[in-house]
């Protein structure tokens, strides 16, 4: 499908008005503290920013918009932890994601609102429900693989995953460096590829918003990701992860309510 003409006016005029001031006032600071927030945790920043994004925009724009922000704030923090990647797990984790890839954009599928609230937030708790010795192990033989293509399968379909990805990061012995630059390895190239999928599903969804929008957000993701750094290093390995978890099952309990609530009233 071709952009259209006027779309394509929308993305090359800096000065047309796609969402209201205050829409883009919000996507911006939601931007800069779920960077910070992702900065320190890994993780839960995501959940937070897609659900506001959702708010605001059609589902395929969103998640461009937020498949940038995402790369730009990962792939930063990779960056600044290149030193504790470990690529062992990355490498297998990224063959998962690319054979999801691949099989998902031949169904070229494009979830509505209400499955990605309630799959964002079902997930976590389902897995919490499993036996210990079944629970996800980012360690485990095999698991970064089987990893790779769940989180992938469920970011297509439910819009975001960090809160599983960060299930079979959290039972492991990693430490919190490790865990933070690894997971950060890993969703580089998961929105990356969340990008080239919703962009080639819905060519319109480029032109959605101005190119400028985009770019301020990359530059907030910088900034919210670099002043994480002191706050990460000061925490404990202990306190990380026991906030993780928190953070993530708080967060889907609230997408929870919010699929439920747009299933019966819209």
């Amino acid at each position: 499908m071709a952009v259209s003409s006027k779309r394509m006016r929308i993305f090359l005029n800096p000065e047309a008005e796609v969402i209201g001031v205050s829409s883009l006032i919000l996507v911006a600071l939601s931007v800069l503290a779920t960077s910070f927030i992702s900065g320190v945790f890994g993780m839960a920043g995501g959940m937070v920013l897609i659900g506001i994004l959702l708010l605001l925009l059609d589902v395929a724009p969103a998640m461009i918009l937020f498949g940038v922000t995402q790369t730009a704030s990962n792939g930063w923090r990779c960056l600044l932890w290149r030193h504790h990647i470990r690529w062992d797990i990355f490498w297998r984790y990224a063959l998962g994601s690319v054979l999801m890839f691949v099989g998902f954009r031949f169904i070229a599928f494009l979830p509505d609102k209400i499955m990605i609230y309630l799959g964002m937030g079902l997930m976590p708790f389902l897995v919490e429900a499993l036996p210990l010795h079944w629970q996800p192990h980012i360690e485990r033989r095999g698991a970064p693989v089987f990893c790779g293509a769940l989180v992938m399968a469920c970011q297509l379909l439910a819009g975001a995953a960090g809160n599983i990805l960060d299930l079979f990061f959290n039972k492991s012995d990693l430490d919190r460096k490790a865990i933070v630059a690894t997971k950060a390895a890993t969703q580089t190239l998961a929105h990356i590829l969340r990008v080239l999928y919703f962009g080639s599903l819905s060519m319109d969804a480029l032109a959605e918003l101005p190119w400028w929008v985009h770019l301020g957000c990359i530059g907030l993701a910088f900034t919210g990701t670099t002043a994480a750094t002191r706050v990460l290093n000061a925490m404990s390995d202990t306190n990380f992860k026991k906030w993780s978890r928190v953070i993530i099952l708080t967060v889907s309990a609230i997408y929870i309510l919010r699929g439920v609530v747009l299933a019966f009233y819209g």
